[in-house]
């Protein structure tokens, strides 16, 4: 992000409140906080909101910014989908569930102490703070009324993670002191799981009312009651979903299909909407929604980054680096499964077996749709960057002389070190990108609610109330932007007609258009579609797609010699000498064989006759032998750790979940 005043003022909200407490900020010895001269001021006000924003987000340099979860602080949720392979205390096997064990996610936090550290109840207390004393020390309603907004929805933001994970939670709405003179008004119980949505609901239409519609230039970025608006979309359509609503009740979906149509004409009246600059064909405008900042209609939420160089200015975005591969000076760690290749459908949004495009596993890239291009970078794909706009990304194998070419292929052509997978993450990864320091001076923004999510939320709540032909069309609109052929006149869609049809049709749009960007789990757990014998999943057809007892795994791309056999050598076998000649063919060569005229049909002559693809099954753990995807029904509402408990033996552990006291009480439904 270029625009390096707000995170100066996040610089000097950070230092100011960690770190001055001799002077400005001292500490008061009733441990309310921060001096009063914090609110006397606007700047100082504006920099206490900003240094609360900077605890919601990932860091600088974070390597997994697009799917990093505040709840987890990293990437162990997208792990716990098919997007991503490798073991989490929520997806390995375990011999029981219980409060003492890992898997109950210290999330929920500690019992509130004098601590500063970042986590869910001193974030709260800093808003608490904030919204108890804005008012009192001299400041004008126009400048206080914008910052007590962004507060509440962020007070929304952190209690609507809470709820969906745990169901009801201690609703704190008032500082507390953590060290009082018994401790008993911190004691503060469980609310149900409808009084914590109505609490997140409130704070949500609070935060509409008093903030603008949109900011200046100088504060894009900053939370606008669209904004708003859509966080409660999101968190109505949740409690609408099954996970929450068991009975399928239509008042909820009501309730989130006004909520959602209510935020998308928010959005709508104040410049917001689907990204669309550039051509929709091949889904370059989709694509290139990534590099346009400020005033970029697509971004309702925003996490922002810059590419200052500057140590005390910069924040820098390491994603570029984390996905690009090695052989360009990056990092290789991010590893798409096949299981995310499969999941995209065919260029006409069709799946396999219904499109007008045959499906070749050979060449698993044909004729895909159009957004399958700009998300992942395969064996042969140019994957364009400044100093070499035609990079083209080759991750193929083969065996040395003394191997046994039955078994997995022991060299690659990625002599600096290839990725886990055998197919690379391009999405979000800039042509402009320079790799001089490694991609990783990057100023790309993190979208965490894109417009397009809104239209999704709304055509699942339209659905959800029986409005299929409303919910079909916003789907659509989705297909359009993204350069889908419209062969049927509905983008693909013609065979979705019914209500849970279309929930699927929704739910597998998400899957695609959302791919990598940190929904996936949670769409899966307000469905509840990690086992088959989920009611949901047999509901929506989806037996194929769940997780529970399966491998995520990634692709072996073998070379072959010419006669079809597996090459071994110590050369690479399609890397030419400066004789101009390889082994077995040039992959790159100056002219092609005849009637070939293009590089892609040359790489598709590749694919042909010197490529053979092989499932690759070491990405998750393969010692102990047999492991495979484990998902306890128990994660759909978390229990409380032992650490919470221990600390606030007062608080109801949640059904399912066993405690100091036995097995727990707390129904997250009601």
């Amino acid at each position: 992000m270029q625009r390096i005043r707000t995170v100066i003022v996040i610089c000097i909200a950070s230092a100011l409140v960690a770190g001055c407490k001799d002077d400005f900020l001292e500490e008061k010895r009733d441990l309310t906080g921060i001096n009063e001269e914090v609110f006397e001021n606007e700047s100082t006000a504006i920099a206490y909101v900003d240094y609360v924003y900077g605890l919601f987000q990932p860091a600088s340099n974070s390597s997994n910014s697009f799917y990093w979860s505040l709840a987890v602080g990293g990437d162990n949720l997208t792990r716990t989908t098919e997007e991503l392979s490798g073991q989490t205390d929520i997806n390995r096997p375990w011999t029981n569930i219980a409060f003492h064990q890992a898997h109950a996610l210290p999330y929920f936090g500690n019992r509130l102490s004098s601590s500063i550290s970042n986590n869910t109840w001193t974030r709260i207390r800093q808003i608490n703070i904030f919204l108890a004393e804005i008012d009192n020390h001299g400041l004008s309603e126009e400048v206080t009324s914008p910052l007590k907004g962004q507060m509440y929805f962020w007070r929304a933001f952190q209690y609507f993670d809470l709820l969906r994970l745990y169901g009801g939670v201690p609703l704190v709405l008032e500082p507390q002191d953590p060290v009082g003179a018994n401790g008993v008004n911190l004691e503060v119980p469980r609310s149900s799981s409808s009084e914590t949505l109505a609490q997140v609901i409130s704070d949500l239409d609070e935060a509409i009312r008093l903030l603008p519609g949109e900011w200046d230039t100088n504060n894009w970025g900053r939370i606008t009651r669209g904004a708003a608006a859509a966080l409660k979309g999101r968190a109505l359509l949740t409690w609408a979903s099954p996970l929450f609503n068991r009975n399928d009740e239509q008042a909820r979906w009501q309730q989130a299909y006004e909520a959602n149509l209510a935020a998308k004409n928010l959005l709508e009246e104040n410049g917001f909407g689907l990204f669309k600059t550039g051509s929709l064909a091949n889904a370059e405008a989709w694509g290139n929604m990534w590099f346009t900042e400020v005033n970029n209609p697509e971004a309702v939420i925003v996490y922002g980054f810059n590419n200052s160089t500057t140590d005390q200015l910069g924040k820098n975005n390491y994603w570029e680096y984390a996905a690009r591969s090695t052989e360009t000076n990056g990092n290789g760690s991010i590893s798409p499964t096949k299981q995310m290749v499969d999941a995209f459908p065919m260029k006409d949004g069709r799946y396999p077996g219904s499109s007008n495009y045959s499906y070749d596993e050979k060449k698993f890239y044909k004729n895909r749709d159009p957004r399958f291009y700009k998300t992942f970078a395969y064996n042969g794909a140019r994957w364009p960057y400044r100093e070499n706009p035609n990079f083209v990304q080759w991750s193929y194998r083969w065996y040395n002389a003394t191997a046994n070419v039955a078994g997995n292929p022991n060299q690659t052509t990625e002599k600096q070190g290839a990725n886990a997978s055998g197919i690379y993450l391009a999405k979000a990864t800039n042509p402009n990108a320079s790799n001089v320091d490694n991609f990783s001076i990057s100023g790309t923004d993190v979208m965490e609610l894109r417009f397009a999510e809104v239209v999704l939320n709304l055509a699942e709540s339209a659905i959800g109330i029986g409005q299929l032909n409303e919910g079909k069309q916003l789907i659509t609109t989705i297909r359009e932007r993204a350069g889908v052929e419209n062969l049927d006149g509905s983008y693909g869609l013609t065979e979705a007609n019914s209500r849970d049809q279309l929930f699927k049709a929704v739910l597998d749009e998400r899957r695609v258009e959302f791919a990598y960007e940190g929904k996936r789990f949670w769409d899966l757990r307000r469905w509840m579609l990690f086992d088959e014998s989920s009611p949901t999943v047999a509901r929506l057809g989806m037996q194929g797609q769940t997780l529970n007892g399966t491998r995520r795994t990634g692709y072996f791309i073998i070379a072959k010699n010419a006669d079809g056999s597996r090459y071994q050598g110590d050369s690479d076998p399609l890397l030419a000498s400066a004789s101009g000649a390889a082994p077995v063919i040039n992959r790159e060569p100056s002219t092609y064989p005849p009637g070939i005229t293009t590089f892609e049909q040359y790489v598709d002559y590749l694919y042909d006759n010197h490529f053979e693809i092989v499932e690759k099954d070491d990405l998750d753990p393969i010692n102990p032998a047999g492991w495979v995807f484990s998902w306890y029904d128990q994660y759909y509402f978390f229990g409380l750790s032992q650490t919470i408990m221990n600390s606030s033996p007062y608080l109801e552990q949640t059904k399912g979940w066993n405690g100091l006291s036995g097995a727990g009480t707390f129904d997250p439904l009601l």
